[in-house]
């Protein structure tokens, strides 16, 4: 599924009315009409700082409360190609916007508690993914501490746009039996684009590194099979946090994990 993002703005791009024009006429996937037109930007002059004040706006008369759409876009539009190409040291994080690996892995068994929800429901800060994280930790039913938590993403019905399952838990051997209320999945074997974060407090370097996953410019490479957040022992203070992203996607890799 080839599913993108203008690089401007990163408003998804769903359908061919949204795609910007060159000044030919024909179509690029790169920006969305209200950023791109006729082969050059409509906000020409336009800073990062602006263009995040102004989506910030447009999110607020959508319904999304001002501080979590402030704190989105200024995760996600530093990594896009607009801005990381002209200011790549802008937003000051030391991850990389390019994947920092390619590993191929097995399939695995991950349980816990999970949850359907979208994008959209996530950002207008009404979603569930906090209280899912929350009810874990307070479930009698998990491992030692130290042992590596996930956060997956999994039954994509259309990529970004469309439902999916997010997971909260760890590990599990293919034939252990769950105790109640407790859901897993099964991840194929697959090959990841991995991710990786900078260090520091939890809730700004995890939406810093999938700001960078929405401004990868290979989203055609995704397959939506499964992706997911590892937290292990880099995570165990959560002011300090560094966290891995895995991407799974078409090609296949030579590096193995």
């Amino acid at each position: 599924m080839n599913v993108t993002i203008c690089q401007s703005c990163g408003m998804p791009l769903t359908t061919p009315t949204q795609f910007g024009t060159e000044a030919d006429g024909s179509a690029t996937r790169e920006y969305c009409i209200y950023c791109y037109k006729e082969g050059m930007f409509q906000q020409l002059n336009i800073t990062l700082e602006g263009m995040i004040e102004m989506c910030t706006a447009i999110l607020i008369e959508e319904g999304m409360d001002e501080e979590s759409a402030r704190a989105m876009l200024r995760n996600q539009l530093p990594f896009l190609k607009r801005w990381s190409a002209s200011n790549p040291k802008g937003n000051n994080n030391t991850h990389s916007v390019q994947p920092v690996r390619y590993v191929t892995l097995p399939g695995k068994r991950l349980a816990g508690i999970s949850a359907r929800t979208t994008n959209s429901i996530e950002m207008s800060g009404q979603g569930c993914i906090q209280d899912l994280w929350s009810r874990y930790f307070t479930s009698e039913h998990i491992p030692a501490p130290e042992a590596p938590r996930y956060g997956c993403y999994t039954d994509y019905t259309d990529g970004i746009h469309g439902e999916y399952t997010i997971l909260v838990g760890h590990e599990v051997a293919a034939d252990e039996t769950l105790p109640a209320g407790m859901n897993s999945i099964e991840l194929p074997p697959a090959t990841y684009a991995v991710f990786t974060s900078r260090k520091g407090p939890m809730a700004e370097v995890v939406g810093e590194a999938w700001g960078a996953v929405w401004g990868w410019s290979h989203q055609n490479e995704r397959t939506f099979t499964g992706d997911f957040e590892l937290y292990d022992e880099r995570s165990m203070d959560p002011a300090q946090v560094q966290v891995d992203i895995y991407i799974a996607v078409k090609q296949a890799r030579p590096t193995t994990e």
